[in-house]
């Protein structure tokens, strides 16, 4: 009698629990095997991107500039172009998130450093692919919310677009959620020009 009121009171509960129980969501997407932070670093322009709260202001442009610390952790400077032309941006901090030798699970924050101690200020950023020549790259958290394709030019042939949509898809996320980006190549203030 004590088993089955157990099980009635796991079922009643997991039936009342909001969204998805721990065992029934999808495993995180795999990071790439291994980032060379050195060869990371630079100017990365964004393809695509999942529509997200924090670039709702952004109409196109969107570049992110990498640079690494003294102490290891990357300066993350977002820009991008508003509908009137004027520039946005965003400075924020990322870190490794594990020391597994990879360099592929990164933590990023914007808010302000003295904050930082607080574990919510920090984000998920995983590299899930990055290509040999770090020409392109996926980024992503592991929860699927959020999804960049990055690419060092403005824009990327067709058959390369392609390419990464079909990896991304490959790891679990939704292709029909991807918005994609204009870049008109403009050089935007305070941005590296390469």
């Amino acid at each position: 009698m004590h088993r089955v009121l157990c099980l009635v009171v796991t079922i009643f509960a997991l039936a009342v629990t909001p969204g998805t129980p721990a065992w029934a969501e999808p495993s995180p997407p795999a990071a790439a095997p291994r980032v060379d932070l050195t060869r990371y670093v630079g100017q990365w322009f964004e393809v695509a991107r999942y529509p997200n709260r924090f670039q709702r202001n952004c109409s196109g442009d969107v570049v992110v500039a990498y640079t690494l610390r003294d102490d290891g952790r990357i300066t993350v400077d977002n820009r991008c172009r508003r509908a009137d032309g004027s520039v946005d941006r965003a400075l924020g901090l990322a870190k490794l998130a594990t020391d597994e030798g990879s360099n592929a699970k990164l933590k990023v924050r914007f808010a302000p450093e003295a904050l930082s101690f607080l574990p919510f200020v920090w984000a998920d950023y995983w590299v899930l692919e990055v290509a040999d020549d770090y020409s392109h790259a996926i980024v992503g958290t592991p929860d699927r919310k959020y999804l960049w394709l990055l690419a060092r030019a403005p824009t990327v042939p067709e058959d390369l677009y392609a390419r990464l949509v079909a990896s991304a898809t490959a790891k679990g996320f939704d292709a029909a959620r991807l918005q994609r980006t204009s870049n008109s190549g403009d050089r935007l203030e305070g941005t590296d020009p390469r």
